[in-house]
């Protein structure tokens, strides 16, 4: 709100008055207040309210253009009426519905001079009327039509540009009715407070200018960020929303953590920046993985390399079974009066190759869990022995085989997933090499920390508890959730709620902040998250309390 000048300006009967000293300070006072407003619908508002004040009009517009170009506008951003008590846009709440002025005919091309505000925008000059009702060369239906509506006389005006430093405008504002504070009549606006007015506008029109110039930086970097998060996605048709969806999911549980009555969040608040902050962090916490190899991201199965090597195996089975085969002839040409002994061990033979190819095609794509027998059971089909196009016997499996085969979760074996883990050193290092301004320092902290543990197990710096940042343990709950639930991995369908219910709960406390997987369920997070991206199916829980028990 605008601050109740008292400066003493004495006011003679056409509405002149002596410029106090106290108003230039005051001036200068608006001047080093504009500059440290970072909400710019607050900055618009104290803009309109200030010019009001000093000026003591009743009424008053602050429009702003819109577009550079023939069919740009100048647009209606706050109205207000002291005596109406009339309010709309700015921090008032009330949308501005009224369509904005052209400052081109349509038709022909030519300036739109005949509105005195589209005129003050186009030729960047100040325009005083002492009576709107008596003036010919402005179009003033729209107040007179306003009059008429509101039981209102509209009658001096002061229309001022909002010139930046390049000395573009940008905007006008548009003051009405000035008003004699000691008898409250309407008064025209004195030639003396015009050049206060447009060096107010000045200020505002530079501090308006550099919100937008700090806002289109930002929204340039935001856009940059997402791109690179795009491309980490597109390194994998396996993953492509991952880096999509984890940090909407981030935002949810931060948001309702800063709303949070629980003794853990009750210090966690979020200004504008620090949202800036963990949105930026989130979108690139996994961009470490534009260094990683693609058949690695894209290993669909265990023997997957450059393609799967199942396909050999499978050579090697039918020679087996060809070489059966041929056994069992060679056996009946050479003693047919056993035939139905060498009919036997042929079928049972056959029956074995074939389902020990088709156990080893069971194992290939990788699970949840495989056990130490169904280990064993590949180290022995692995033994046995096949002879290639040389003549040459060889076991059937490779020890690369026989290793990637008995890999326990997944695809990935040892060495592929500390690659894949490597990820994120590459991710800390890539964004500590970026310079980011004192606001966004923590940026490489969180997201370099999601894979940390509450135990001091996770990594890379083994990080325990609240050695990671409230943001940083956030992003570890909504990536691991994320994963369980995602219908793109290529070893796993994707888990109902139930079951990541159940492995979020079980992790919570050694891995996951239990207080975090608390909130998560308690608020009602995963509902909204469940709706947007969840199959219908996956959806099988509706009462958590039986997941909350005991956090």
């Amino acid at each position: 709100m605008a601050a109740n000048i008292k400066t003493n300006n004495k006011i003679n009967d056409k509405g002149n008055r002596a410029i106090s000293i106290d108003l230039f300070w005051h001036l200068i006072d608006i001047g080093v207040s504009l500059t440290s407003e970072r909400n710019t619908t607050k900055l618009l508002d104290r803009i309109l309210s200030e010019a009001q004040s000093i000026t003591n009009a009743d009424g008053g517009t602050l429009y702003l253009v819109n577009g550079d170009d023939k069919e740009s506008t100048l647009d209606y951003i706050i109205l207000k009426t002291a005596s109406l008590n009339f309010e709309m846009g700015g921090t008032s709440g009330k949308k501005v519905l009224i369509p904005g002025l052209q400052l081109y005919d349509q038709e022909t091309g030519e300036p739109n001079h005949n509105s005195v505000a589209t005129h003050v925008m186009l030729s960047g000059e100040s325009v005083n009327i002492e009576d709107a009702y008596d003036v010919k060369d402005f179009d003033f239906s729209g107040a007179k039509n306003f009059d008429k509506n509101n039981n209102y006389r509209s009658k001096s005006f002061l229309c001022v540009p909002l010139k930046n430093y390049e000395a573009d405008v940008i905007g006008v504002i548009q003051l009405i009715n000035a008003t004699n504070p000691d008898t409250g009549n309407t008064i025209s606006f004195a030639k003396e407070i015009e050049p206060i007015i447009q060096t107010l506008c000045s200020f505002a029109a530079i501090s308006l200018d550099n919100q937008r110039l700090i806002q289109s930086h930002k929204d340039l970097f935001d856009s940059i960020v997402k791109v690179i998060a795009q491309a980490i996605d597109a390194k994998s048709h396996f993953t492509s929303g991952h880096c999509i969806r984890v940090p909407e999911l981030t935002e949810m549980i931060a948001d309702v953590a800063t709303k949070s009555r629980m003794n853990t969040f009750k210090d966690f608040a979020l200004d504008e920046n620090q949202w800036f902050e963990l949105r930026i962090a989130a979108w690139l916490h996994d961009c470490g993985k534009l260094s990683t190899p693609d058949h690695i991201l894209d290993k669909e199965t265990k023997l997957q390399t450059i393609r799967d090597g199942i396909d050999n195996i499978k050579s090697r089975f039918e020679i087996l079974l060809r070489d059966a085969e041929i056994n069992y002839l060679k056996n009946i040409i050479g003693n047919p009066a056993e035939n139905k002994k060498h009919m036997q061990e042929y079928e049972h033979l056959n029956l074995k190759i074939i389902d020990d190819l088709n156990f080893i095609i069971k194992c290939n794509p990788g699970g949840e869990f495989m056990n130490q027998k169904d280990k064993e059971r590949v180290k022995e089909i692995g033994k046995i022995k096949w002879c290639d196009s040389n003549g040459t016997l060889q076991e059937l499996l490779s020890e690369e085989d026989v290793y990637n085969l008995s890999i326990e979760r997944g695809t990935l074996n040892k060495e592929e997933r500390q690659r894949i883990n490597d990820h994120i050193v590459v991710t800390i290092d890539m964004l500590n090499s970026l310079p980011f301004p004192k606001n966004m320092k923590d940026v490489p902290e969180i997201a370099g920390g999601h894979h940390e543990k509450m135990n001091g197990t996770g990594y890379p710096a083994g990080l325990k508890g609240e050695e990671m940042s409230i943001p940083a343990r956030i992003m570890a709950l909504a990536d691991i959730f994320e994963a369980l639930t995602a219908q793109d991995r290529p070893y796993k369908d994707p888990m109902p709620l139930s079951t990541a219910f159940s492995i979020i709960r079980g992790m919570a406390g050694d891995h996951l902040d239990p207080n975090i997987v608390k909130l998560f369920l308690k608020s009602g997070v995963w509902k909204v998250y469940s709706e947007k991206y969840l199959l219908q199916e996956q959806i099988d829980v509706a009462d958590i309390s039986e997941y909350i028990k005991g956090l």
